[in-house]
């Protein structure tokens, strides 16, 4: 069965006990928390030297962005940003309104989230500089154990292009995929919201290229045929109808999101909530 099949095909399905993704790297614990002396040693490693295929001496990059994988910002500073989510969710385990997932600019949602829904109880699980692969492994090991959402809202894979030169964009936007079949699987009563990548930089950027081409990879794998997963895209929202950035949506990196850009991301969710 190849990777698409399998994605599709997870759509909707039962809880199970564990996704069982398409490599099997040597991470000596695979899902759970509290985590084992084995597998903190294994994932204070560089991020690189537990890519799949690192076991075998083979260069995978195809796998990278559907192969759970902790982040390592260097030391113990990711897993500890990790480890303090973990018990956010533990203490407010049971019901919430929605659970926020995805990198810095979902961790970033801040006051803008409180002003603009303050009617929601939240649970906001962003890391800055989470990629798909992390996001995954966070969901298997305790970053929502727990919980039970209504709702959901994703956005991740921004972090994923700065990889697409060896990755290629099918592979990222499978890794998007993959962390809404996770989250199925894990609360499949919960509507989910899969907010595309958002523009970032400027036309003929790489960047900004290559996150247009992973957002419309997306449509081939038809996501919506899921009737509890709503996609969203942003696109024009954020854009100019030259394509450039509505500077004011953003703080001056062009990647984030300013005061204003929260109102518009937020106007946008409102009617699906």
């Amino acid at each position: 069965m190849n990777l698409r099949t399998l994605l599709l095909l997870g759509a909707g399905l039962a809880p199970a006990l564990a996704i069982d993704y398409p490599h099997a790297t040597a991470e000596p614990q695979k899902t759970g928390w509290p985590l084992t002396p084995e597998e903190r040693a294994y994932i204070l490693t560089a991020e690189h030297e537990r890519r799949p295929g690192r076991e075998s001496g083979k260069h995978l990059p195809d796998l990278w962005p559907v192969v759970p994988s902790a982040g390592n910002w260097g030391g113990s500073s990711w897993l500890d940003v990790h480890t303090k989510l973990v018990e956010q969710v533990e203490a407010c385990k049971g019901p919430v309104d929605v659970l926020l997932v995805g990198d810095s600019i979902t961790l970033q949602w801040g006051d803008s989230w409180a002003r603009n829904f303050p009617q929601f109880k939240a649970m906001n699980i962003g890391i800055g500089g989470d990629k798909t692969q992390n996001v995954l492994w966070r969901l298997d090991h305790g970053g929502v154990a727990g919980l039970e959402p209504k709702a959901m809202v994703l956005m991740i894979g921004n972090n994923n292009m700065f990889f697409t030169p060896e990755t290629g964009i099918e592979a990222a936007a499978s890794g998007i995929a993959m962390c809404v079949r996770n989250l199925r699987e894990k609360f499949p009563q919960a509507r989910l919201i899969l907010a595309k990548i958002l523009p970032a930089h400027e036309p003929g950027n790489r960047f900004y290229e290559d996150i247009k081409k992973t957002n419309a990879a997306l449509d081939p794998l038809k996501l919506e045929d899921d009737p509890n997963v709503r996609v969203l895209d942003l696109w024009s929202d954020f854009t100019k109808p030259d394509g450039t950035l509505r500077q004011e949506l953003f703080i001056p990196d062009r990647i984030h999101l300013s005061v204003e850009g929260y109102a518009v991301y937020a106007a946008r969710l409102r009617p699906l909530f």
